[in-house]
């Protein structure tokens, strides 16, 4: 984590956003979430094309990541706005994945090795960052997850979950629904 947070602050283009980027440890891994905010998202409005200065952020990480050995999962997260442009059926589920996908092509192209990727997905509205204002912008974002190798495991090995953050919370709620 420290390490991460030294290349930001060492890299004038990461510190310029560094209000944008979120680093936290979860069960998975080292964190490091890429948010929107109100007058500076990081993709066009309803599109996965990335923001120039998102692509920067991107290259730099992806600069960055490919010095550690550990595996990476990209999640894309919208907010709970409904995705009302293109065609039919194309909803916040698929957006979020091709918004994640635009991002490991960015971290990619930024100079991480592409073997490094395990897992990409798109998560849509179901994990918000704001839980209390799920149309907040900071709920759009990307979740890079550096994995620790009980996550690597528990995906490389038929069969195997792991809680994603926010995940353990749901089940509880679920649970706890369930049983009155």
């Amino acid at each position: 984590k420290e390490r991460i947070e030294q290349a930001i602050d060492d890299h004038p283009t990461l510190k310029q956003f560094k209000n944008q980027l979120l680093i936290d440890i979860t069960t998975e891994g080292l964190r490091i979430q890429i948010v929107d905010q109100q007058n500076r998202p990081m993709f066009a409005l309803a599109k996965a094309d990335l923001q120039p200065y998102t692509n920067e952020i991107l290259h730099e990480i992806g600069h960055a990541l490919n010095d550690m050995p550990n595996k990476i999962s990209l999640s894309g997260h919208t907010d709970a706005a409904a995705y009302t442009n293109g065609e039919k059926g194309y909803s916040n589920w698929e957006l979020s994945a091709d918004r994640a996908n635009a991002s490991r092509r960015a971290l990619i192209a930024g100079g991480m090795d592409e073997t490094k990727v395990l897992r990409v997905v798109g998560l849509s509205s179901a994990v918000p960052y704001d839980k209390k204002n799920p149309l907040n912008p900071i709920n759009r974002r990307i979740s890079i997850i550096v994995m620790n190798k009980q996550a690597e495991e528990a995906i490389t090995h038929e069969g195997g979950t792991v809680v994603v953050a926010g995940e353990a919370e749901a089940k509880h709620e679920i649970a706890e629904a369930a049983a009155k």
